[in-house]
């Protein structure tokens, strides 16, 4: 499902030191970008951030809940994109940091994926 309005327009906020953040419906979800880079995900008011080799550390205190997924012919398909803990969203420059290393690793793949990403700030 769908982000709320207002959940959305908290994010954008929060997120807005990063660089110009815009949400888009898709396939029943919200992607979160900075930018034109998709460094996250919204299901529901659940906010996922984008995870690669690079920032696991970063993001340990997140791998105690599930990733987020989807089912595809009976089987589950974890998707790089890992849930924030609710308790940062009262730690505005936690958030950051965890949103800044998102967008670190979104760049890495849009480079790996052979897409034009602007460069990081």
């Amino acid at each position: 499902m769908v982000a709320s309005d207002s959940f959305t327009e908290f994010l954008r906020d929060q997120l807005a030191p990063l660089g110009r953040i815009t949400m888009r419906r898709m396939f029943g979800k919200t992607g979160v970008f900075c930018d034109g880079v998709m460094l996250g995900v919204l299901s529901e008011d659940t906010l996922y951030v984008r995870v690669d080799e690079h920032n696991r550390a970063t993001f340990q205190e997140a791998e105690a809940f599930p990733p987020l997924s989807y089912e595809k012919k009976g089987r589950t398909i974890d998707l790089a994109f890992w849930r924030v803990p609710e308790r940062l969203f009262d730690e505005p420059d936690e958030l950051l940091a965890w949103a800044r290393a998102a967008l670190a690793a979104a760049h890495r793949v849009a480079a790996r994926r052979g897409r034009a990403a602007p460069p990081l700030a």
